[in-house]
């Protein structure tokens, strides 16, 4: 069958998952190492709910041409990238559900074959939406302090390169990954990656943050049109830092599991951690439900045009 939880990498070797959580209840002997049994239907209704929305959200941004810059073009890949837990979570829920009441019967090898597809679905939408989040972080931090030089700096050719550039490394990252995943390096280049976008991240916005108000200010005494654009782009410095702060509470457990995979695989506390997974997907899933509600409750065009979309639907 299909592993509910996780990708192939964290269901073998390091946490096979019925060796550890009886490993995690002979060491601590608590009730908590025996993890959380969440029903399927909840990872199926909440798949559902957030390709949804990301359909939505796409269809706006794609049906309005005020919309068509490449801060929107990246917010779509970043709504993209969260489709793709959601069109493998949904996948996987699917072919669960028929094989458990035995309406479809597959042999094991291609189960395998498609467990690895999934899981490539899944490690994509990782690397895209930290290379995305980075990318809008950059973006903003040129609109912020670079309004002058904005479009000879940021122009929309480039921005389809930079976007077909993460797509493809994103593809290309998770092959490798899915195909030597027993490899210890794999994982510490995926905790490094993490790890070196959090630090770009959170540089470039506290700089934003504590410089903006000065730039502000010194260009409002002199001319007043930069100043509006600076006070719209610093609000979605804030917009997307919300995006920034949702995203690593839903998948900083999951990254930390990998951490502790790499560190303590054998810890008693370790392997109590690791019977929680099924816990970290949910909260990876409600990732994508909580970011297409971000996009149009921050963008007022967003909304009404949302909206359009939802009535002309009907």
């Amino acid at each position: 069958m299909l592993t509910l939880p996780p990708p192939c990498l964290l269901c073998e070797p390091w946490n096979a998952r019925e060796g550890n959580q009886s490993n995690a209840m002979a060491g601590a002997g608590s009730a908590w190492c025996q993890g959380l049994n969440i029903p399927n239907n909840l990872f199926l209704t909440l798949g559902l709910v957030s390709l949804v929305e990301i359909l939505l959200v796409v269809a706006a941004i794609l049906k309005n041409r005020n919309l068509h810059s490449p801060t929107y073009y990246f917010i779509c890949c970043l709504a993209v990238s969260d489709m793709l837990v959601s069109i493998s979570n949904l996948v996987e829920m699917l072919f669960m559900l028929l094989m458990e009441h035995s309406v479809l019967v597959i042999h094991t090898s291609i189960v395998c074959h498609m467990d690895k597809i999934i899981d490539m679905l899944i490690f994509s939408s990782v690397v895209s939406s930290l290379s995305f989040l980075g990318v809008i972080a950059v973006d903003q931090y040129i609109t912020i302090f670079y309004a002058l030089f904005y479009h000879s700096i940021r122009r929309l050719q480039q921005a389809m390169v930079t976007m077909a550039s993460i797509w493809l490394a994103s593809m290309f990252s998770s092959t490798i990954f899915i195909t030597y995943y027993h490899n210890i390096t794999i994982l510490l280049c995926l905790i490094s990656f993490f790890l070196f976008m959090l630090v770009l991240i959170l540089v470039l916005y506290i700089h934003m943050f504590t410089l903006a108000h000065h730039h502000l200010y010194s260009i409002s005494s002199q001319q007043k049109q930069p100043s509006v654009y600076r006070s719209s782009s610093l609000k979605g410095a804030v917009t997307l830092t919300i995006f920034l702060g949702i995203f690593f509470i839903c998948w900083g457990p999951f990254f930390f599991h990998l951490i502790l995979i790499v560190t303590c695989p054998t810890n008693p506390f370790c392997t109590c951690f690791f019977s929680y997974f099924n816990l970290f997907l949910i909260l990876i899933i409600c990732n994508s439900v909580t970011d297409p509600l971000i996009y149009t409750f921050c963008s007022q065009e967003l909304r009404w045009m949302l909206w359009e979309v939802v009535l002309c639907s009907w």
